[in-house]
């Protein structure tokens, strides 16, 4: 189950008209027969709308994307996958999750350094 399937172009193009959000809440009230929390919902306008910036500017246009992915035979959520095809059309997939940082710079190595809430 997903709460938002579609292109890499029409996503980009609900994030920048701040259709995004109302459309995620509305699924999510169709799937679970609740309300998303305030919280959710302000976490899906801002990190979403900040993906489809990343998207728009790698010229991620001809992809799908899935938000909101709950995986099979759990109650977890993956935030966001992009699918595509690389170099030697070969199938891929991206999984991204989105985290609210408040601050982030660049390490040394595979690690990346963040500030969440005022600690590392």
């Amino acid at each position: 189950m997903r709460l938002y399937a579609g292109s890499s172009k029409d996503f980009i193009d609900d994030s920048v008209h701040n259709r995004i959000a109302d459309k995620l809440k509305s699924a999510y009230f169709a799937s679970y027969r609740r309300e998303a929390s305030r919280g959710e919902i302000g976490s899906w306008r801002n990190s979403l709308r900040s993906i489809s910036q990343v998207f728009d500017a790698g010229k991620l246009h001809d992809h799908g994307v899935l938000l909101e992915y709950e995986l099979p035979m759990s109650s977890k959520r993956l935030d966001c996958i992009i699918t595509g095809r690389n170099e030697m059309l070969r199938d891929n997939a991206v999984i991204i999750e989105l985290k609210q940082w408040e601050a982030c710079e660049e390490s040394a190595g595979d690690k990346v350094v963040t500030f969440v809430g005022g600690d590392i």
